[in-house]
């Protein structure tokens, strides 16, 4: 018999290691100048969120749909100015909480991938440079 198909959320090690990202990042979103802005003050519900949708998006249980419905994340980002900057700059933090919690290899790097285009899906206001 064969070993059971593992999910990306089982193979990062599950709601341990996702609740040690979403900490990692979320520090370090308070701190960036280009993405602290767009937050509350009380990371709280944003954090809880993040977990329950990153959850979902790795394979794990249905948190985020089942306490939110669908996850509408461009729906639900509208409201907040994100722009090529901040899309950058959320990856920035994302990718360095990955290296804080030590999450490396060839899985790192495919969720990492997913997590870009998401984040340039949320991308909403487009910089225009001014012509001389």
């Amino acid at each position: 018999m064969s070993e059971a198909i593992r999910t990306p959320y089982e193979m990062i090690g599950g709601a341990d290691t996702l609740a040690r990202l979403v900490d990692s990042f979320y520090d370090l979103v308070a701190k960036h100048p280009d993405l602290a802005p767009l937050f509350p003050q009380d990371f709280t519900e944003v954090k809880e969120r993040q977990y329950q949708f990153l959850t979902q998006f790795l394979g794990g249980p249905t948190l985020y749909t089942d306490q939110h419905g669908h996850p509408m994340l461009r729906a639900r980002h509208m409201r907040f100015p994100i722009g090529v900057v901040q899309a950058e700059a959320w990856l920035a933090c994302m990718k360095q909480a990955m290296d804080q919690i030590g999450l490396e290899g060839e899985l790192r790097h495919q969720i990492f991938d997913r997590l870009r285009l998401t984040a340039h899906h949320m991308v909403n206001q487009w910089e225009q440079k001014e012509e001389a």
